[in-house]
């Protein structure tokens, strides 16, 4: 045999050093780096939650008429800097101390962690640090000047599976529009802030909340109500009653209320097509910023 007929009858040499079979197997799975992955991507998103900014969800009545039960909201985590309550889920026990500190402004919506509750609350900020605070007949006297109200047109806020307008809450509050629609006629205030912040309240007449004190907001606490005055669990109202048991450490403020993101109405089924009827028009993108006006003198 000659070596022309060696190199003829030859197999062609190999490419790649395998057979086609092994070539067209798929490398083996590196778990390690897929976990790894994963896990890198669960940390952003805490670290985001934890220390930029973080949904929230509004579970009750405590600050209508600005904020409803099932608004969703983007609430900044650092404006006023970072405590123990800024890591999701609040793991921490209680440490003094902001980093990065700044003490809110009145009139804003803040988020607060009762000091016996691992959970949120959301406020507004009505008294800082030296301020003497009490409420006489649902007036709130700062420092001994009654905060200015004005008297508005009733509000009404039409009822869903989120906003049903419950009797003993609002008595005699329930009302039918001419083509049958219902919705909650409720009493609003206007209060005006000594810097100027306005936002609305609600006022259903006499009950407990609407005495309190004369105190002392102490050196880095602030004081905290709900705008529904009457059906709030804030600063005024005692531990006991879930309420706030006075003015709380600013180390106890989890962050500020910016705007909502979208709003429902509580009246979705499983259905994914009923989930776009169950949204409110007229409520994404609002700001939670309380308006400034020139403060009464």
């Amino acid at each position: 045999m000659t070596a022309s007929d060696m190199t003829e009858n030859s197999p062609p040499p190999e490419q790649g050093g395998g057979t086609p079979e092994e070539e067209a197997t798929s490398p083996p799975v590196n778990w390690w780096h897929e976990v790894r992955s994963i896990g890198l991507l669960i940390l952003a998103v805490l670290a985001f939650h934890s220390f930029v900014a973080k949904p929230f969800y509004i579970p009750s009545e405590s600050m209508m008429p600005v904020l409803l039960k099932g608004d969703r909201l983007v609430v900044s985590k650092f404006p006023y800097g970072w405590s123990y309550v800024s890591p999701s889920f609040h793991p921490l026990p209680f440490l003094k101390g902001r980093v990065f500190g700044h003490m809110p402004q009145r009139g804003d919506i803040v988020i607060v962690s009762p000091p016996n509750r691992r959970e949120d609350y959301i406020k507004r900020v009505i008294g800082l640090p030296g301020d003497i605070l009490e409420v006489r007949g649902g007036q709130v006297i700062l420092n001994g000047k009654a905060v200015p109200q004005r008297t508005l047109r009733p509000i009404r806020i039409p009822i869903d599976g989120n906003a049903p307008c419950p009797p003993l809450q609002f008595p005699g509050a329930r009302r039918t529009g001419a083509g049958g629609e219902r919705y909650c006629e409720l009493p609003v205030k206007q209060e005006v802030l000594p810097n100027g912040k306005t936002y609305l309240t609600i006022d259903m007449g006499p009950s407990a909340l609407d005495w309190y004190g004369p105190v002392r907001v102490p050196r880095d606490h602030v004081f905290l109500m709900g705008d529904n005055r009457d059906n709030s669990a804030d600063s005024r109202a005692p531990l006991e009653e879930n309420g706030l048991g006075g003015p709380v450490p600013w180390e106890a403020i989890g962050g500020r209320a910016e705007f909502i993101t979208f709003s429902l109405d509580g009246d979705s089924t499983w259905n994914p097509l009923s989930w776009l009827h169950a949204l409110r028009s007229g409520r994404a993108g609002n700001s939670l910023r309380a308006r400034s006006v020139t403060p009464p003198q």
